[in-house]
């Protein structure tokens, strides 16, 4: 079974710097629920569906497959959720991690987080000095609850 360990933070705006043009990333979701989510992705040329389970502190399960591009523009457009998460991903290497810091744009414009995945729960990451504070446990910032309460009706 596929593992998903992942931290999730907030990020001051900008200051983990300007770096260029990152990944634009679409996705919807077809359902989600506290149990699970099953989400469409494209980014680039390529295209996934992902499935994943509950969270459990910082884990979950997880599968992706990849599926072809014009199928998934068709099922983001037709059959998931809208709006649509619409978002521009940095990978940057920072202490022996990647992060990926996404920043949203569409119904979600005006959040940045940044998730760094795990090989095991009790490892130890060093925080860049961009990094604001941790919302791992947080369930208003999973992607299919964004989808769903974007950040923009947030109060």
């Amino acid at each position: 079974m596929a593992k998903e360990i992942e931290r999730k933070f907030l990020v001051h705006s900008r200051k983990w710097s300007d770096l260029g043009a990152g990944l634009i990333i679409r996705q919807g979701y077809l359902c989600a629920s506290k149990q699970s989510s099953v989400r469409v992705r494209t980014h680039g040329e390529r295209a996934y569906v992902t499935i994943k389970g509950a969270t459990s502190d910082i884990t979950r399960d997880e599968y992706e497959y990849e599926i072809p591009i014009n199928d998934a523009n068709e099922i983001l457009d037709n059959l998931c959720e809208h709006p649509p998460i619409e978002k521009t991903r940095y990978r940057i290497v920072y202490k022996a991690h990647t992060w990926e810091v996404d920043e949203f744009s569409g119904a979600n414009r005006g959040l940045t987080v940044a998730e760094v995945e795990l090989q095991d729960t009790k490892e130890q990451v060093e925080l860049p000095d961009w990094i604001d504070r941790e919302v791992s446990g947080d369930p208003r910032y999973y992607n299919s609850n964004l989808s769903i309460k974007p950040f923009s009706t947030w109060k």
